[in-house]
């Protein structure tokens, strides 16, 4: 029985998230195995990635695959302790993920600028990056878990996600967001813009000493290209859900439709 829209939506979230399944996990299954495999790619500047990589495996397993498998059915039926199971690790995956590419705009930023005199990059440093990004993880997704916020199925009611859209008596659900969108949302998009800022802005000086040397100036191309790629795709992965989410919080009651909270 489909409740909530026609049919036809609820196949063609289940066949977007195979397909995310197909792409993701061989994708990131692979930068895994082969990092572990080959000792020269183990190094601390690599740490990070191999963090999103394992940030994406949540995703796959923890979100992609439980909201396939209910889509089928046409509503959320792994009951309360599904959902909030669903919800933790889809909620973990997408936080590591963004904190990764927070922390390593600031190795890059760390590295190129060298904002601090004789700071060397090491393994400890990049052990400290992955513990941050776990940490910030758990401090967005734990709490729904133990009664600030909670996860509740959204839009299509095929996956679980923070309480944007009540007020619910007793869980506080106006000053988590606020929290959320304010610690994880402006706060990361903040230091991602300055620190790629900073190294587009290193990087045109060294250029600009060195307008005879090609090289140099092939690297400065380069590294303005992967800038505006970094903050482009960051944009696309965080703004559309952190706009639509406020945008829901803000304007409680109205009618959106399952569609679009989807």
């Amino acid at each position: 029985q489909y409740y909530l829209v026609n049919p036809a939506a609820y196949a063609a979230l289940g066949a977007y998230m195979f397909f995310l399944i197909l792409v993701g996990f061989p994708i990131n299954f692979l930068t895994l195995y082969v990092t572990i495999e080959h000792k020269k790619l183990r190094t601390p500047l690599n740490y990070i990635l191999l963090n999103l990589a394992v940030a994406d495996l949540f995703m796959v397993f923890g979100g992609f695959t439980t909201t396939m498998y209910t889509s089928m059915h046409g509503y959320f039926v792994l009951g309360r302790l599904g959902c909030n199971l669903e919800g933790f690790f889809a909620t973990l995956g997408g936080e590591i993920g963004l904190w990764s590419l927070v922390v390593l705009a600031i190795e890059r930023w760390l590295v190129v600028c060298k904002p601090i005199s004789n700071f060397r990059f090491g393994e400890n440093h990049a052990i400290m990056g992955l513990a941050f990004t776990w940490l910030m993880a758990c401090s967005c997704a734990v709490p729904p878990l133990v009664g600030w916020s909670r996860y509740i199925p959204e839009g299509m009611q095929c996956s679980c996600g923070v309480d944007y859209y009540t007020r619910a008596e007793g869980f506080n659900n106006e000053s988590f967001v606020i929290y959320m969108f304010i610690c994880h949302f402006l706060i990361p998009i903040t230091t991602v813009f300055f620190c790629y800022g900073r190294l587009l802005c290193a990087v045109k000086e060294a250029a600009a000493a060195q307008q005879e040397s090609e090289t140099t100036q092939r690297a400065e191309r380069e590294v303005s290209r992967m800038v505006v790629l970094m903050i482009i795709s960051f944009l696309v992965c965080w703004l559309p859900y952190a706009g639509v989410a406020w945008y829901i919080f803000t304007h409680q009651g109205s009618d959106f439709g399952p569609l679009l909270m989807t």
